[in-house]
């Protein structure tokens, strides 16, 4: 009796210290963080090889080739990363400031090919369409618009920073 008390009181002491220590990495609570801004700025284009074949039209590529591109623009401003942990994987919820009202087909477009990490970074863009005759202005909440998006345990592993870009800044979140 006496050895089961003090298991109990020890395991439950450590799990409230868990909850105590907030930026710990044994943290379980603490899975990925709270998200910080960043400024965003534009670097050229990389020379890419003319003769190495980019867009899709080979035999196994059929399906790319139906999918339709997606005529978004980024979002004025990224306000807001969580990233939750579902069984099988995690859901990364961005919330963005539109400069008008209207904005739909709001989503996370992957900026890395295949939707996987680069250097331990997933990267996405919060992008929307705005019809022809939106408005500027309005009231935050009117403008404020949310995406998600699932990703699975493999595109996680090794992945050390979400990263969600807007037209004026960036929001990060890391382990």
């Amino acid at each position: 009796m006496r050895l089961t008390v003090s298991a109990l009181l020890i395991s439950s002491m450590t799990l409230g210290g868990c909850a105590a220590v907030r930026d710990s990495r044994v943290n379980p609570f603490n899975w990925f963080g709270n998200s910080r801004s960043e400024t965003v700025t534009t670097a050229p284009k990389a020379n890419t090889n003319p003769l190495i074949p980019t867009g899709g039209t080979g035999l196994f590529q059929r399906k790319r080739a139906e999918q339709q591109v997606y005529q978004g623009q980024p979002i004025d401003t990224v306000s807001d990363l969580v990233i939750e942990r579902v069984p099988g994987g995690a859901i990364i919820r961005a919330s963005g400031v539109s400069p008008a009202q209207g904005l739909y087909e709001v989503q996370l477009t992957p900026e890395n090919d295949d939707d996987e990490a680069v250097d331990g970074v997933l990267s996405y863009r919060l992008e929307g369409r705005l019809p022809a005759n939106a408005r500027p202005g309005g009231s935050e909440a009117t403008r404020t618009v949310t995406a998600a998006h699932a990703v699975t345990e493999q595109q996680l592993r090794g992945v050390h920073t979400i990263r969600v870009v807007g037209a004026r800044n960036a929001r990060t979140s890391r382990r």
